[in-house]
């Protein structure tokens, strides 16, 4: 796939990335350096809740978090808590407040009801049965995970054919929580609706978006501040994992929008070929 070329040109020092389509896996750069996500820390966690939640473990409208929280506002950035602390800024359900807090507490309310450190459990119930083995979460919830892109493609191949969980779990976590809820994308501004489902970031109409313009509206996943990000788009089933170790900024801005939609016109045009 010769769009994953573009990141020899990003000004980072080094640089990986990987497509998924329906006839293939392609790469660029070190598939097994292994990088800080950021927030993309956000999926893989939001992963192992939904696992906690088939089990049986924990529940998507039980109480977590603030007073009236559930664990699905928690997951949607409606709970109300800031962005890094436990203060509390709305009523849950009242807007879109991203929040890496929140998905502390998460980890808090999944070690509670199971007996086992997060950390444990996301390794257990999401890394080990993907054979995500250089993939460990070191810190926060929300934000500090570190993995390569090797073990990165293994999840986003989870997401595109689930096996972890149900579809029907991963199609209502790809779904947008609590419709109409506006609010900020950090980077990218004010937007309205702020649209998310469960742990995943939706594009939807947003703009402007990290995403590139071809990407369809149902277009999900997350993009860290330390230069990383991770989408499924499932029109055209196609998943794109990128990660630097430069962090998100201006440079950012310019170049993953029509790296995407190169990634996005090139496999629509393989996949146009072989009907033909």
């Amino acid at each position: 796939m010769r769009a994953l070329e573009q990141i020899q040109e990003w000004p980072v020092r080094h640089a990986s990335a990987g497509v998924i389509t329906r006839d293939g896996r392609w790469s660029a750069g070190e598939t097994d350096r292994v990088y800080r996500l950021a927030s993309v820390t956000k999926p893989l966690a939001a992963y192992a809740v939904l696992v906690a939640v088939e089990e049986g473990a924990i529940e998507l409208d039980q109480p977590a978090g603030p007073p009236g929280a559930t664990v699905r506002h928690l997951l949607a950035h409606t709970s109300g808590v800031a962005f890094d602390t436990t203060d509390i800024l709305a009523r849950p359900g009242a807007k879109r407040i991203y929040s890496s807090a929140g998905f502390e507490l998460l980890a808090d309310t999944v070690a509670e009801h199971t007996g086992i450190p997060f950390p444990e459990y996301l390794r257990e119930g999401v890394f080990q049965p993907l054979g995500m083995i250089d993939s460990e979460l070191t810190g926060s919830a929300g934000h500090g995970a570190n993995s390569t892109l090797a073990d990165l493609l293994r999840f986003a191949a989870e997401l595109l054919e689930p096996r972890l969980i149900s579809a029907q779990t991963l199609a209502e976590a790809t779904s947008v929580q609590f419709p109409g809820s506006d609010g900020v994308l950090p980077g990218f501004g004010s937007q309205r609706p702020n649209d998310w489902g469960l742990g995943f970031e939706i594009k939807d109409g947003k703009s402007p978006h990290w995403t590139g313009a071809t990407n369809s509206p149902g277009t999900f996943g997350h993009f860290g501040q330390s230069g990383t990000f991770l989408w499924v788009d499932p029109r055209p089933r196609v998943a794109c994992v990128a990660l630097s170790d430069e962090n998100f900024g201006d440079w950012s801005r310019e170049v993953w929008p029509p790296f995407s939609d190169s990634v996005i016109a090139e496999a629509t045009l393989a996949r146009n070929a072989e009907v033909k």
